[in-house]
């Protein structure tokens, strides 16, 4: 991965300091005890967080973000805090001289939280378990085998796969021990091998964790409890009260809450995350015009510099600026011009017959774009709300319909949407390529918005099997000037993550691939 992430801490309020480092070995330098004990273990963690999950099964949906946020799942490779893939349950990994054979030396002595050893069988098993559950496991590779010789795990694909060992670190491929109770992996969470297990879970209210008497090393904590308040003032005035002591998913406006705060510390990073609008080409938007006009319809740099208050930077490309992929290079073919979409959409025969500031359809019947929203990110709802005022102004008339992140999965899963909203990780193996390929390929199970292009498969097909990071590089900037020349989706912007806590929490880090959360790092000051 190609990265430029700017990082920095906010210390108090508004005042720069140097952000939090987290070594491998931890806190002071002392051995860690081993079986999840800890002579410095104390208190109990109260985090706030949005809705995110109706179930803890890790093949549904994107659910297995939550285990390993949470502590209780761990992945063969994961990455750093620059985004680089090291090293997780698998210590090290090779590739053959054919490009299909991968070899993982697995660490030992790694225990599943019920007490069962973690081998090259077990690992084995889960990966097999989330191919036959998850449709979403084949976007990153096909394998014609997976062998398992003690601490060693083989995995041969029908072609090379030049990015399998990212691949492996999407939480999607936790390792779970699936020879246990797996029907109560939904309702009590998975049997894994992180820091911390699943005490309980009640969608849209609180999950609780504690310690994983079976972890390997130190686990500072006895218990966190990671409670469930949607509204953005509501959780920020929880941690001013100290009834939470992290806060996640509080944005630049929620900084002046905090003046005056000394007890409060927050973590800023320009993020590896797209909002964008999903036009579903099986409806009106079918029409190359009327996606031209949405696009040009969109006051970007208003939406994000105004309206967030610098929370996030203008959208063009499908790939943020802080990977380095072209954006600066990529022409914008579609940017903010209203009169420009005006006359797009007159030209493509969409008038306005009844006199009521909307076009019709060519046919001249209503024409009505309606536009699916989650509500747990609030950021979304100013986009969607300002792009109907803006889209207005053109004559198109947008409908706003809000459901949980839950329903919105379900409603692209069916493609019942004209627009809908997607907030995402764009590097989600370390690279950008399974990402573009889950979203734009024409034959995956997850673009339910019908985009077609017959040279951006070839591209993401070539791409899958491209080692050579330059090549690369130019096959994903063709693949989103393609994109970009279809108007096959509307870039909002890009945000800025903030991570807010007390001062009394110690060792937690934003980390670019925002799959870490609580891990065995995070304590609380005596």
């Amino acid at each position: 991965m190609i990265c430029k992430l700017k990082r920095k801490t906010l210390l108090g309020i508004f005042s720069l300091a140097l952000v939090l480092c987290l070594t491998a070995c931890g806190g002071s330098g002392d051995q860690a005890p081993a079986n999840g004990e800890s002579k410095d273990k104390a208190g109990d963690l109260t985090v706030g967080v949005t809705s995110f999950a109706d179930t803890l099964e890790p093949t549904e949906q994107y659910f297995s973000w939550v285990i390993t946020r949470y502590g209780v799942g761990e992945t063969l490779v994961k990455f750093s805090e620059e985004g680089e893939v090291i090293p997780g349950l698998a210590k090290s990994w090779s590739v053959s001289d054919d490009q299909k054979t991968w070899t993982f030396d697995l660490e030992e002595g790694v225990k599943f939280s019920n007490g069962k050893a973690m081998d090259g069988q077990a690992v084995k098993a889960s990966i097999e378990r989330t191919f036959e559950l998850s449709d979403r496991a084949k976007e990153f590779f096909d394998y014609e085998k997976i062998e398992a010789d003690g601490n060693k795990l083989m995995i041969t694909t029908k072609e090379p796969v030049a990015m399998l060992p990212g691949s492996l670190a999407d939480p999607l491929f936790l390792i779970v021990d699936a020879s246990a109770n797996t029907e109560e992996f939904a309702s009590k969470g998975p049997i894994c091998t992180g820091p911390y297990k699943v005490e309980s879970f009640s969608p849209a209210q609180e999950t609780v964790v504690v310690a994983n008497e079976n972890y390997r090393g130190q686990v500072p904590l006895n218990k966190v409890t990671f409670r469930c308040i949607e509204d953005q003032a509501t959780r920020s005035m929880a941690l001013q009260s100290g009834e939470i002591q992290v806060a996640y998913n509080l944005k630049t406006e929620n900084l002046a809450d905090f003046q005056g705060h000394e007890n409060i510390e927050i973590q800023e990073l320009d993020s590896l995350r797209t909002t964008m609008a999903f036009m579903n080409e099986n409806g009106p938007l079918k029409d190359k015009a009327l996606r031209q006009a949405f696009i040009r319809g969109l006051d970007r740099k208003t939406y994000t510099e105004s309206l967030l208050g610098g929370g996030a930077s203008p959208g063009k490309t499908v790939i943020p600026p802080t990977l380095d992929f072209g954006f600066d290079e990529i022409k914008d073919e579609n940017a903010y011009n209203p009169e420009s979409a005006k006359e797009i959409l007159k030209q493509a025969g969409y008038v306005d017959k009844d006199g009521d500031g909307f076009v019709e359809n060519k046919d001249g019947s209503k024409l009505e774009l309606n536009f699916v929203i989650y509500t747990s990110r609030e950021e979304l709802g100013i986009y969607a709300q300002a792009a109907q005022t803006s889209l207005k102004e053109i004559g198109l008339k947008v409908n706003l319909e809000t459901v949980s992140y839950e329903t919105l999965l379900d409603r692209r899963d069916a493609g019942q949407y004209d627009l809908l909203i997607w907030n995402v990780l764009v590097a989600n193996t370390g690279d950008p390529e399974k990402y573009l390929r889950e979203n734009f390929y024409s034959s995956s199970k997850s673009n339910t918005m019908a985009y077609k292009n017959e040279k951006v498969d070839q591209d993401l097909d070539e791409l899958a099997k491209t080692f050579d990071e330059e090549k690369r590089k130019d096959l994903v900037m063709e693949i989103q000037d393609e994109i970009m020349k279809d108007a096959g989706v509307a870039v909002f912007g890009y945000e800025k993550t903030l991570l807010f806590y007390d001062k009394s929490v110690q060792g937690l880090e934003l980390f670019p691939m925002d799959y870490y959360w609580l891990t065995d790092q995070v304590s609380l000051e005596k």
